[in-house]
This record gives C-alpha cells, sequence and structure tokens, in this order.
C-alpha cells in the first residue's frame, strides 16, 4: 500500500479555511457542506451548474479514503443517466488528483467498482424495482437525480445503508423527498446553485441569470435552486425506449452548432409504425467541423448519414460538406419554429435510454409566460432546446415534404445501414 496519511485525512477538510491544505483536489463549499454533514441522510437541493454531484462525489472519495473496508453504492435512475453523469464525474475527480489515484488500487470497467488500497469500494449501480434494491448493504449511499428514481427504491437502500445517505436533485417539481425527507430531524437540507461553484466562467453564470428574462419560474429553480413547477412544457408526447427498432426508417440526423459555451448536438431521426425515435449521437462542447465529422465516422464507419444542420451556420455547413459528409441547413421560414414544433407534435416521439441529454431537455423545454398576464405564450424559452433545435431540423426537411430532397452520398461514408 502507497503511503499516506489516511488517519489524518478527514480531520485535514475539517481544519478551520485559514489553516488548511487541500490534500486531494480544489473543492467548493459545496464540497464541504456535504463532508462535514452530521445527519443520516443528507439532501443536496440545487440549481443547474452548481456542481453539487461532483462535490458529493469528491466528499465520498475522501471518507472512503479515510476508513477502512468502507462501501459506497452511487446509484441512478439508469446506467446511461450514470455513464453521462455521476460516473463520468468521478473519473474526472480521480484523473485530476494524482494524491486520489494513489489510494485508488483499481477500476473494473465492466462492473463500474473503485477500489481503494485500504480495501473501501465505490460501486455505481441502478435498480429496476424495489425486489432489486433489497440485495447488498452499504455504509454510504448516493442516490444521484433523485427525482428519477422511485421511492420504493430508495426506501429499500437507504435501509440497508449503514452511516449516511445523500441525495441530489434539481427541484424543478415536488417529489417524493419533498414530502418524505424535508424538515425531518435526522435530515440535513442543503440549498445550492451557480454562484456557490468557484469554477464556472463568468459566460456560464451570464447565460443561467439570463433566465429571468425568459422565464421567472425556471429562474427560480435553475438559478437560485428553488422548488418549483415546470408547467407548460412544450414536447410532453415523448417516453424512452431501449434503442431503436430493427426497419425503422432513417430519416436524417439534426444537427445544432455550438462551442464554447453551447455544445453541439447530433441526434438521429427513424420513422416506423407512425411514430418517432429519436438516438442521441453526439453532446459536446469545443468540436471543431473536423472534430464533427471524425466522431460522427467513429460513431458508425461505413453507415450512411443525411445531415440536416442549421442554416444560421453556412460556413460550418461548407466545411462539412467538403469533408465529405452528405449535409444540407434547414429550411427555415416565417414562425419555423412552431411549425417544427407542431410537426414533432403530430407523432409520438421515443427516446433512447442512452440520450440522456434529450431526455433531460424535453423534461424542461417550455413556452415562455407572459411578465404581466403569468399566462403561456406560444415561444418556447430560449434554453434547454440544443437537442431539440437537432430534432426541429430534421422535422423542417423531412416530416413537412411529401419526400426529401434528393442527396448525393459521399463515397466517405459508404451505404446505408440498419439503426443501431
Amino acid at each position: 500500500m502507497p503511503p499516506c496519511n489516511c488517519c489524518q485525512l478527514l480531520a485535514v477538510y475539517h481544519w478551520p479555511a485559514q489553516k488548511r491544505r487541500w490534500m486531494m483536489f480544489k473543492a467548493s463549499p459545496v464540497f464541504e457542506a456535504n463532508l462535514k454533514a452530521t445527519k443520516p441522510v443528507v439532501v443536496n437541493q440545487g440549481g443547474t451548474s452548481s456542481g453539487k454531484t461532483y462535490s458529493i462525489l469528491q466528499a465520498l472519495f475522501v471518507l472512503l479514503a479515510a476508513g477502512t473496508n468502507l462501501v459506497c453504492t452511487v446509484v441512478g435512475q439508469d446506467i446511461p443517466n450514470l455513464k453521462a453523469g455521476a460516473l463520468r464525474d468521478a473519473q474526472d475527480i480521480v484523473r485530476n488528483s494524482e494524491q486520489l489515484r494513489s489510494l485508488i488500487k483499481s477500476y473494473n470497467k465492466s462492473e463500474r467498482i473503485y477500489e481503494f488500497h485500504n480495501g473501501s469500494l465505490m460501486e455505481f449501480k441502478s435498480y429496476d424495482d424495489f425486489q432489486d434494491a433489497k440485495s447488498g448493504k452499504r455504509d454510504y449511499l448516493f442516490v444521484n437525480e433523485a427525482n428519477g428514481i422511485a421511492y420504493a427504491v430508495v426506501k429499500e437502500l437507504m435501509l440497508r445503508t449503514r452511516i449516511r445517505t445523500f441525495i441530489d436533485y434539481n427541484p424543478n417539481a415536488e417529489f417524493w423527498a419533498h414530502e418524505k425527507l424535508h424538515g425531518q430531524p435526522d435530515v440535513q437540507l442543503i440549498i445550492s446553485d451557480h454562484r456557490h461553484n468557484p469554477f464556472l466562467s463568468q459566460l456560464t453564470r451570464d447565460k443561467i441569470e439570463a433566465l429571468k428574462t425568459e422565464d421567472l419560474e425556471l429562474w427560480r429553480v435553475y438559478a437560485r435552486g428553488k422548488t418549483g413547477k415546470i408547467e407548460g412544457l412544450v414536447l410532453r408526447n415523448w417516453s424512452t425506449c431501449p434503442e431503436i427498432p430493427e426497419g425503422a426508417k432513417y430519416l436524417g440526423t439534426g444537427m445544432d452548432f455550438g462551442f464554447t459555451n453551447d455544445p453541439t448536438t447530433a441526434i438521429d431521426l427513424y420513422l416506423q409504425n407512425g411514430e418517432l425515435w429519436a438516438d442521441e449521437l453526439i453532446y459536446s462542447t469545443g468540436l471543431t467541423n473536423p472534430d464533427i465529422h471524425k466522431a460522427l465516422l467513429a460513431i458508425g464507419a461505413g453507415r450512411r448519414y443525411d445531415v440536416v444542420a442549421d442554416s444560421a451556420e453556412p460556413k460550418s455547413i461548407e466545411e462539412l460538406r467538403r469533408l465529405g459528409l452528405p449535409i444540407e441547413g434547414a429550411q427555415k421560414g416565417p414562425d419555423s419554429i412552431n411549425a417544427s414544433i407542431d410537426a414533432l407534435k403530430r407523432y409520438h416521439l421515443n427516446v433512447t435510454l442512452r440520450s440522456t441529454n434529450l431526455r433531460k431537455e424535453l423534461s424542461n423545454y417550455k413556452w415562455k409566460q407572459d411578465r404581466k398576464t403569468g399566462l403561456t405564450t406560444n415561444v418556447p424559452v430560449d434554453a434547454f432546446n440544443h437537442t431539440i433545435d437537432a430534432l426541429r431540423y430534421v422535422a423542417l426537411n423531412r416530416l413537412q415534404k411529401p419526400a426529401p430532397a434528393p442527396i448525393t452520398v459521399s463515397q466517405h461514408f459508404g451505404p446505408s445501414r440498419r439503426p443501431r
């Protein structure tokens, strides 16, 4: 076992700020609040970019390193959500801390388990139902994005947790945590928002605060971490599915361009039996046009793409076309946003489980409210729409016309293949 100060590790994080020497990583006040929590249940209610998930994981890494033979279970609503959220954060924490890496013996990728030299374990799991949750015991439990997990499952997990349960969620509406946990004597409530995260860029902060001019309810929830009630959702006609069904007709791949603060997104859209099927391919910042081209090639070598992209980016469209990608601009016109939304509403939309960002946006994409009357308008809020814009572009060019325009397929992409 490599030398370390595990016996003193936890104490260091409880020193006064002027004395503290950070032993593992840079951290926020949300990290400290969770690490110093003493009640059996710690509920983290937070706005977007508050860093609550990241901070809880940092605290758990410290707690596991400071003890011996401890077990922590990190639970998500499903494995795709874990991989895109908490597990990705955990990997980033480990990657950026040399000392933490020295304390970890191994990581089992298939089982998603970190094992420490001191015998402690951090595992990432999801549970099908409350019966499934009855298996296994642990010292620490972290229920990530708890409003996507049934209380019956969480209750069984908490009953089998010895020391402490951590819970986090965005408070877009009341759910079982408000009814079962808030105000209870053995529960500590931590409310955070982007102002508690010292590592955000000012551009990101400004974007979050700008919600106040778009929709006060969204601003309360995502900029201040207050419990809200998301009403007036634009698209309610959707549900999840495991994968794209065999034989579904490929309509196209919608693409919305981003770079620094907004992500570039790409969504496959299919049609079968009068229903739409969507699959998220790309959701990432910092991608150049060659990066986008390489990413699509890596997703499916030899598959055929028909990309419909944001026509407001003609330079990017032309660059991708010259790289060999069959691509065209979305045919925008007067009221094209509402026209494409109406086209999507004519079908039931099935969204694959791995499309985690699309699922989150569909749960938050809403109509603006008139500030004076409080009435819902027919204009969507310009937020939570990066993947949805990609869907709209395909709808504009493929669902409003009797037949798609002919597209020349590049030899770089080869013949069509069945959906993944």
